[in-house]
């Protein structure tokens, strides 16, 4: 298989970073993968080299790094045929971890051999689609605040630090939400938007999505002030989303959100913007690796071990693109 392995070499240590691409390119290339390191060089580099991949004819792109690594590459492979893996290198690694993929680089990169290409959904935030979810207002924040060389000192716990900052200083927004058609006013702390279940490699917000149904999964926070964040998360780690009558939670295809004051948005872990700004969902826009006992839970039809002819298949999707 031909794979373009996307890094960026001034994340982390560069002499770990070094070793680990080392060990998941000798493993792949023993199994007779064709495999080119690309190295990203500035912000936004990862989409031109997933451009660049398509344009060359890969068959795979291995992204190496966190959610946000994944991220840009993916608006480079959206509506192609060239597949995409994670390689978690990140502070969170949430794909990696809602794909249940081992976070030692040689392991993952062995696990990585035994998956399959499916087709999923994507969201998309006004132009940058999104793999995992978007954020607006409460955590949204949170994200803008984080340096990068706090995540690289502190790793999940400058989100923490971060986020007690915001608890003391957020106030609720008078917000307006168009959910397929259907306006909604409120005041709200948070909007999550997800395509996929797993938030922040934590906890499961968006607990009902499903990565190829048509639809994004919007869970709504309302309140006045961060006591409020406060007990809605309570509510979340108990798994008590029901039982909160300021957790609202809808299936869509198309999301406007507008906001007074505005809120800031982000996607994966990235700043990219502040409301007013309208969400969809991208059906079947990405081709991703999934392992063969993918959570039953996460898609519509669930992943079999594939037998001899559906092998074949997969071989002949590869031979023929």
């Amino acid at each position: 298989m031909r794979t373009m392995l996307v890094f960026n070499p001034a994340a982390g240590q560069a002499e770990a970073l070094e070793r680990d691409l080392a060990l998941a390119v000798e493993v792949w290339r023993s199994a007779g993968w064709q495999v080119e390191l690309a190295p990203t060089r500035s912000a936004g580099d990862g989409t031109r080299l997933g451009r660049l991949a398509v344009d060359q004819g890969f068959d795979l792109v291995v992204a190496a790094g966190g959610d946000g690594t994944l991220n840009e590459v993916l608006n480079g492979l959206a509506g192609s045929r060239t597949a995409l893996a994670p390689l978690p290198l990140g502070t969170m690694n949430v794909w990696a971890r809602e794909l249940h993929l081992p976070l030692q680089p040689r392991v993952a990169a062995e696990a990585i051999l035994k998956w399959h290409p499916r087709r999923i959904d994507l969201g998309r935030a006004g132009e940058r689609y999104f793999l995992l979810m978007a954020g607006i207002g409460f955590d949204a924040a949170i994200t803008a605040d984080v340096r990068s060389d706090e995540k690289r000192r502190l790793g999940a716990l400058a989100y923490v630090l971060r986020g007690i900052l915001q608890t003391l200083r957020i106030r609720g927004a008078r917000t307006r939400l168009v959910i397929d058609g259907r306006s909604l006013r409120s005041r709200v702390l948070m909007v999550v938007i997800g395509n996929t279940q797993l938030y922040g490699g934590l906890v499961k917000i968006t607990h009902r999505a499903i990565i190829d149904d048509g639809l994004l999964d919007v869970a709504v926070f309302k309140g006045e002030n961060g006591l409020n964040v406060i007990g809605r998360l309570i509510a979340i780690l108990r798994r008590r989303y029901s039982d909160d009558p300021d957790i609202d939670y809808y299936r869509a295809r198309s999301i406007t959100i507008s906001s007074r004051p505005r809120l800031p948005v982000q996607v994966d872990g990235d700043s990219i913007g502040m409301t007013p700004m309208t969400f969809e969902v991208a059906p079947g826009a990405l081709w991703a690796l999934l392992p063969p006992d993918f959570a039953e839970d996460l898609v519509q039809q669930p992943m079999r071990k594939p037998g001899r002819r559906t092998l074949s298949r997969l071989l002949g999707w590869f031979a023929g693109r």
